[in-house]
């Protein structure tokens, strides 16, 4: 079995917002609903469908967005 024990330097609350570019290396859900996600500030948003909370999702974010349009989902924490 693998291991999937990560550790993370840093958190902070995630308010969702369409213009805010916020750094860090996973996305942790702590609310039900969705959860739209733009990898640059020039990418198109891909929306995750219903991620179970408690889901820590693996994505790396460098000048990313957690866009308020199509964000249902609450309890936001990016992981640094």
């Amino acid at each position: 079995m693998q291991s999937t024990n990560t550790h993370f330097g840093g958190f902070a609350a995630v308010t969702p917002s369409d213009t805010t570019l916020i750094n860090c290396n996973a996305i942790y859900i702590g609310g039900a609903g969705n959860i739209a996600i733009s990898y640059s500030n020039t990418a198109t948003a891909v929306t995750f469908i219903a991620p179970p909370v408690g889901t820590v999702l693996p994505i790396f974010l460098n000048g990313g967005r957690i866009m308020q349009t199509n964000t249902t989902a609450t309890n936001i924490v990016a992981l640094q």
